[in-house]
């Protein structure tokens, strides 16, 4: 009987041990998820510095998530400031009199090329205040050396170097592997659809030379982008960055000092003693600093009293049917969205913001309508991110007029079919099988344990066909253009910004800001306005809630222990849930 209690109340002492701990990470997480949400007004002192540095990802809007991206190794928070807080506390700084200037830290950055433009063209703005930009580095990636040449000083470590070699775009091939699982892909592809290439990481071991050749284009229309600014702002010419590039001459700091790359080779003391001079300051003083992301609950200007309202909705991740979060697009959620942006009477004009690979057919077709019903109403303008292409580029063709950065990722004008066989995974590796009785002789259709017949093949055909010609005639219907050209030009391939305005597929040039603009004109506001964001962000308590099942916990530990390979795993993953008709760039091309 002793031994009987003692086991009980072993067992008990556990079970309320446990439950402490678990009170106590709960109180962790709601005191982290209290201070993030924490607004508390930010006030600075004179000659203060807007420290900016871009380790988190540079997201189109920012997020309320309490978990995204949080660390529960210490309960602290890395959530992502969001392009429309960057650019908006970038114009506040160049008003506020007690900031200085700017400090970029670019010992690391993670955003998409089209975001980093913005952030660089809003910077050289911020430079006309006459308040200066300096930046300092261990070792510049050619993504922040672009943002850092914008700089009035740059300052790079003694052993530092500068990566500056070039793009390139590293594909990943999925075949082998699913050979190996015996997981037959059955791909269908539009009429001639040589370049839409979201389909070869299922079919090939590399790419084929049509996917090979846009990919090459795309990477020099991008890399000449990059290095005619950085000529422009460091006085070097196009053809000697280009040989630099090709010798890799900058793998030592003093070679970068000596060919005009950097001002100065410094250690951050002495980095931080330039600032001090800056400021006025003298050697011991404390340098007053205010980082990007606690900027944002700074206020100069009075909050505007207008009642003109413009309504800027985000479109951002894979587009699929039904509801959608933060990261993916949803028809119904979005549709509703723009619905209500068209009924409010107090909203005068939209702004969508798509940032989007594409994905479901069927779902961008039913967010483009929703844009076709607001565009009669008041001005619907376009602003696209990074990537803007296929199902992106087709919730876009109805707006009055769109937006593009010269970075953009657009196009992908195309249509296929992914229907997988997994007969062979279950029959053969795992030892299950299946049976069936039917009604008719294509009941089965679509079955992912069968393979096709070559009827039900046909039929699938039909569809990707009627719906590519659907594709092709929306897009030369909206941009005035020829059925037989948007076919020319489309096929599945892609085109950045810069192409895609000599090709018809935009209007114009320019980023969020510029699209804001032009709605305001459109709408006929001479004077102040309001920015309502949608969709509306779900308050941080209520998402704690909601993701205490554990899933966003496992996502972000994965992300925490592999790092950058984490990416292949979730390409894996979104390979395997693949299926039905799908209007969608290469959906994993990583430019470095």
């Amino acid at each position: 009987m002793k031994q009987f209690f003692k086991f009980m109340f072993a067992s008990f002492a556990g079970t309320l041990l446990t439950l402490i701990v678990l009170l106590f990470l709960m109180i962790g997480m709601v005191s982290a998820l209290v201070s993030m949400a924490d607004k508390e007004q930010v006030k600075l002192k004179p000659n203060s510095i807007l420290v900016a540095d871009f380790k988190t990802p540079v997201l189109d809007r920012g997020t309320k998530n309490p978990f995204e991206n949080f660390d529960f190794s210490n309960f602290k928070s890395n959530n992502p400031i969001g392009l429309n807080d960057i650019l908006a506390n970038i114009e506040k700084a160049s008003k506020d009199p007690n900031i200085s200037g700017i400090y970029l830290d670019l010992s690391g950055i993670n955003s998409g090329m089209a975001n980093l433009e913005e952030i660089r063209t809003k910077l050289v703005e911020f430079k006309e205040s006459g308040k200066f930009i300096l930046s300092y580095s261990e070792g510049y990636s050619q993504a922040s050396y672009y943002l850092a040449s914008v700089s009035d000083e740059i300052y790079l470590n003694p052993e530092g170097m500068i990566m500056f070699k070039g793009l390139s775009a590293q594909l990943v091939f999925l075949k082998n592997m699913l050979e190996k699982l015996e997981i037959e892909t059955q791909i269908i592809r539009g009429p001639n659809n040589k370049f839409k290439s979201a389909v070869e990481p299922l079919m090939l071991d590399k790419m084929s030379e049509a996917n090979r050749e846009q990919t090459e284009k795309l990477l020099n229309s991008v890399w000449g982008n990059l290095i005619s600014s950085i000529s422009e702002n460091r006085g070097i010419s196009v053809a000697e960055l280009n040989t630099i590039a090709d010798e890799l001459e900058l793998s030592t700091a003093s070679r970068a000092l000596e060919l005009k790359f950097v001002d100065g080779l410094a250690y951050k003391d002495e980095v931080l003693a330039k600032l001090r001079e800056k400021t006025g300051l003298a050697e011991k003083d404390k340098i007053e600093s205010v980082s990007m992301g606690k900027y944002t609950n700074a206020t100069i200007d009075k909050p505007s009293r207008s009642r003109n309202k413009i309504a800027v909705i985000y479109a951002i991740g894979e587009i699929t049917g039904g509801n959608g979060s933060e990261t993916s697009i949803g028809s119904e959620d979005l549709s509703k969205t723009i619905r209500k942006a068209r009924e409010d009477e107090k909203i005068q004009a939209i702004v969508m913001r798509v940032n989007s690979p594409g994905g479901s057919a069927l779902a961008s077709e039913v967010i483009r309508r929703e844009v076709e019903l607001a565009k009669k109403v008041k001005p619907f303008i376009i602003s696209m991110g990074n990537v803007a292409a296929s199902g992106g580029y087709w919730i876009s063709t109805n707006a009055d007029y769109i937006f593009a950065d010269p970075a953009t990722i657009t196009g992908s004008i195309g249509v296929f079919g992914v229907i997988p066989n997994m007969k062979g995974l279950f029959n053969n590796k795992l030892g299950i099988t299946f049976d069936k009785a039917m009604t008719n002789k294509n009941a089965d259709f679509i079955d992912v344990m069968e393979p096709l017949s070559p009827f039900q093949h046909a039929k699938i055909q039909e569809d990707v066909v009627r719906i590519y010609d659907d594709f092709t005639l929306l897009v030369a219907n909206t941009r005035g253009l020829r059925q037989s050209f948007v076919d020319s030009i489309g096929q599945g391939r892609v085109w950045t910004g810069s192409d895609a305005l000599e090709l018809g597929l935009v209007d114009s040039l320019g980023g969020i800001e510029d699209a804001i603009a032009y709605a305001a004109e459109k709408a006929g506001i001479s004077g102040d306005f309001k920015i309502t964001e949608l969709p509306e962000q779900k308050d941080p308590f209520k998402m704690l809630i909601e993701e205490m099942g554990g899933q966003t916990r496992t996502k972000t530990a994965l992300k925490n222990e592999l790092g950058e390979y984490y990416e292949y795993i979730e390409f894996m993953h979104q390979a395997v849930q693949m299926k039905g008709v799908q209007a969608r760039i290469p959906f994993h091309m990583k430019i470095e």
